[in-house]
C-alpha cells in the first residue's frame, strides 16, 4: 500500500543538473545498515570475478550540491581497471546487487555498473535488481541514465531493475494491492459494534463496521482484532473470514482487497480513538441496515447479511489453519472451511 506512494514521489525527487565543467569530486555518505530481501528470493551469494574492464571515456558524473553533472564523453579520463559490482545470483538467472558494496564515488559507480552489465550480459543473466538506500540517493539518476527503471520504494530505499535480454521483461511487477480488514463484532443482544469515522468522504456520518489496513507482516485476523481494539477499545478474538471484496483503481490506481472477519467480543466497554473515530456504539442490526446508505450500497449490505447468516449458523466462512510450506519452510496461515 505505502510502497506505491513512495515510488511515485521518487519520480520527481532526483534530477540531473545542467552541464557545468568543473573539477571532479568524490562524494559518498557514511556506511549504513542493510537488511536483505525475503527468503526464497536468493540463492547462495557469489562474488563476481570478472576480468577488469577498462573505462574508456563515455559519460562521467560529477557531484555538485545534491545533483550530478553529466560530463560529455570527449572529456579525457585516465584508463583505470574497473571491477564488477558485488552481487548475488537469484533463482531466475538474474543478479541482485549488494548495496553495501557500491563504490564510494559517482564516476566509480557509473563505470562499475556499466562493466557489470556487460559482464552479466556475456554470462546470459537476465534481470538485475539494484537497491539504493536513502543515504545513497545521489546514485539513482546515474542508474536511470544507464537504463534502470523504478520498481518500488519503501521507507529508506528505492528498488531499481534492469532487464538484459532483448525480449519482453519477465520481472515481477511492483506491489499493486493494498489489504484492508473489516471487523464484524456482535454481542448476545444481537447488537453490532459500529463506528462513525472522522472523514469528509462518502461514508461521513455513516454508522459502519470498524475497518483499516493491515500492517506489514501482519496476519489478516491479527489486523482485524487490532483495528477493532484501536478504534473502539473492545477486545475480540477471530472466529472466521466470511467474505472479501476485490476492487481496482482505488488509491493511487492500486487494487484493494478488503477481508470481512467475524470477531467474538471479549469486552464490551467502548473507548474510541478520537484521532480517527467520531463515535462508536453497539447498534441493533435492523437499525444498522436501515440507514439509507445500505439501501443503495448493495455490496456493503450483502457483506453484513453474510455476517448475520454466519452468526446464526446458516453460513460457514474460512478459518485460519497454521501450516508449514515447503516453499519457504515457515509457518503461515491457510484459510479454508471446515472439512
Amino acid at each position: 500500500m505505502a510502497a506505491v506512494v513512495d515510488a511515485c514521489q521518487l519520480g520527481t525527487g532526483f534530477y540531473f543538473q545542467r552541464l557545468i565543467e568543473e573539477p571532479r569530486s568524490s562524494f559518498w555518505p557514511k556506511n549504513c545498515s542493510f537488511q536483505w530481501l525475503s527468503k526464497g528470493f536468493l540463492s547462495k551469494p557469489t562474488v563476481l570475478k570478472s576480468s577488469p574492464l577498462p573505462f574508456h571515456g563515455g559519460m562521467s558524473y560529477v557531484q555538485k550540491k545534491k545533483g550530478f553533472h553529466v560530463l560529455s564523453p570527449n572529456i579525457s579520463s585516465p584508463s583505470t581497471a574497473v571491477e564488477s559490482l558485488e552481487a548475488w545470483d537469484d533463482e531466475y538467472d538474474g543478479v541482485i546487487i549488494n548495496p553495501e558494496s557500491l563504490p564510494s564515488s559517482a564516476n566509480a559507480f557509473a563505470s562499475a555498473l556499466r562493466a557489470s552489465l556487460s559482464h552479466w550480459k556475456l554470462k546470459g543473466k537476465k534481470g538485475v535488481w539494484l537497491q539504493i538506500l536513502e543515504e545513497q540517493s545521489d546514485l539513482v539518476p546515474i542508474a536511470i541514465q544507464e537504463g534502470f527503471n523504478y520498481h518500488h520504494a519503501e521507507s529508506g530505499y528505492v528498488m531499481l531493475t534492469y532487464w538484459i535480454p532483448n525480449e519482453p521483461c519477465l520481472l515481477p511487477a511492483s506491489p499493486s494491492h493494498q489489504i484492508g480488514v473489516a471487523g464484524f463484532v456482535i454481542n448476545d443482544k444481537k447488537q453490532v459494534l459500529v463506528v462513525k469515522e472522522k472523514c469528509p468522504c462518502s461514508c461521513s456520518g455513516l454508522w459502519k463496521l470498524p475497518t483499516g489496513y493491515i500492517n506489514k507482516s501482519e496476519d489478516i485476523f491479527d489486523g482485524a482484532t487490532r483495528e477493532v481494539k484501536e478504534e473502539t477499545g473492545v477486545d475480540t478474538i477471530f472466529l472466521e473470514m466470511v467474505a472479501f471484496r476485490h476492487a481496482h483503481l482505488v488509491a493511487f490506481e492500486t487494487s484493494d482487497l478488503l477481508f470481512v472477519c467475524m470477531l467474538k467480543p471479549l469486552s464490551y466497554e467502548i473507548t474510541i480513538d478520537e484521532k480517527e473515530i467520531q463515535d462508536a456504539k453497539w447498534m441493533p442490526i435492523d437499525e444498522l441496515l436501515g440507514q439509507p446508505f445500505y439501501q443503495e450500497d448493495h455490496m456493503s449490505k450483502k457483506a453484513i447479511e453474510i455476517c448475520i447468516a454466519a452468526y446464526d449458523n446458516r453460513y460457514s466462512g474460512f478459518i485460519a489453519h497454521q501450516l508449514v510450506s515447503k516453499f519457504d519452510g515457515q509457518l503461515s496461515y491457510l484459510y479454508y472451511d471446515r472439512i
